[in-house]
């Protein structure tokens, strides 16, 4: 696959319901609504003018509600419905070009599709729905066993390769679904609303289990969902349709803090900010710090000029080694210590830059001290202040 900063390209797309479609695309109409159009032309608008682009890797989330369009949308980036006009570019080839042939193997091995409705095979078992796919590329039964095998354990269902569909739960049978998607190794999965039609306790399983599976396999993922929590929690970015159009898109966090519209602001007004602001959102620049080859005098003459009673202690490349207060460092510089490395320091709390603010404020109550924003090598890239989180939130809904 060509490395590249989109995989998925979507340029202008349209779709159009009815008898002569192509009238709605006419100059005199795109100021009008999708019901204008129809009372007008007697067509549909299904989709308006749509484009996007889905990096490597990325997980975008479609949300809309019913009629919104998200459905047409997906069946259109696999050509299950025809675009009435518009480019969709899979790895830099506009699929509206191919043929049925080229079609065919484009979803045969590029592509793959978790329904809401799980359509296992209710006469094969576990093992022979999730090795289908690899069946109908033509691989021989061991080698498909092997990668069904792979893909069972994957999901979770070691031991279950012998159950029918039937002896199964709903959750158990959409991990079925999801293997039997992974088996064929596809560069990327199309999920359409795949988790709606589970009861609540074992959605929320599934999308953990999305996520966790996400982080170690690096798909390129179009999931489409009706429900926003659901869309805040597992999209990498977020578009919001309506009427065919997409009324939004970015990142969880400005979807929340930063709505486009009344639409919009109505659909995320019960959002906790705590749940999609990061901490790299209301980190700052860490008030002082010291570097371990330093002398105790100067991180002493460095707090008091500071007006702190501790400071970051940081080893190479700014790894941070821990806190020191005043009373530490007045002990060393007393005996005459030429450098802080290998002296003792504070433990100090950290997370990551990623982590939001609902998992950061438990760990503000453990501790009156700064917490350190770290990177995954240990590096030091800002602080948070009690305070800090406050404001974060209020600074946010007032931006709202």
């Amino acid at each position: 696959m060509t490395q590249q900063e989109h995989y998925i390209q979507v340029n202008s797309l349209w779709k159009v319901f009815g008898n002569q479609p192509e009238r709605a695309l006419q100059p005199e109409y795109a100021s009008k609504s999708r019901a204008e159009i129809q009372d007008e032309l007697g067509v549909v608008v299904g989709l308006r003018d749509v484009s996007f682009t889905v990096d490597i890797g990325q997980t975008y989330v479609v949300m809309g509600l019913s009629g919104s369009g998200k459905s047409t949308l997906v069946r259109c980036l696999i050509r299950l419905i025809e675009a009435t006009k518009g480019q969709i570019y899979f790895d830099n080839e506009d699929i509206c070009t191919y043929s049925q042939e080229e079609l065919r193997q484009f979803r045969r091995d590029k592509i793959a599709m978790v329904f809401q409705h799980y359509a296992l095979l209710p006469h094969r078992r576990v093992m022979d729905n999730v090795a289908y796919g690899l069946e109908i590329q033509g691989m021989d039964k061991e080698d498909r066993y092997k990668a069904a095998s792979e893909a069972i354990e994957t999901v979770g269902l070691k031991g279950w390769e012998n159950y029918y569909p039937s002896e199964m739960s709903g959750g158990m049978q959409q991990r079925v679904g999801l293997a039997r998607a992974l088996a064929v190794n596809p560069e990327v999965l199309l999920m359409d609303e795949p988790f709606s039609g589970l009861d609540p306790l074992i959605r929320r399983e599934m999308q953990d289990e999305l996520i966790s599976l996400q982080a170690g396999l690096h798909k390129t993922i179009v999931f489409i969902t009706h429900d926003l929590d659901e869309a805040l929690k597992l999209g990498d970015r977020i578009a919001i349709m309506r009427d065919g159009t997409i009324v939004q898109e970015g990142s969880p966090e400005e979807i929340v803090t930063r709505p486009a519209d009344e639409y919009v602001t109505e659909f995320v007004q019960d959002v906790s900010k705590a749940k999609v602001i990061r901490a790299r959102s209301i980190m700052q620049e860490p008030d002082v710090i010291i570097h371990e080859w330093q002398e105790p005098r100067a991180a002493l003459h460095a707090m008091r000029s500071n007006d702190t009673d501790e400071i970051f202690v940081l080893g190479a490349d700014r790894v941070l080694r821990g806190i020191l207060t005043q009373d530490q460092a007045a002990v060393l510089a007393r005996q005459q210590r030429e450098k802080l490395a290998g002296a003792q320091t504070e433990p100090v709390m950290t997370t990551s830059p990623d982590t939001y603010i609902e998992q950061i404020i438990p760990l503000a109550a453990q501790t009156e001290r700064p917490i350190a924003v770290v990177n995954e090598q240990g590096r030091l890239l800002g602080e948070i202040h009690r305070g800090a989180l406050l404001e974060g939130l209020v600074e946010n809904a007032e931006e709202a």
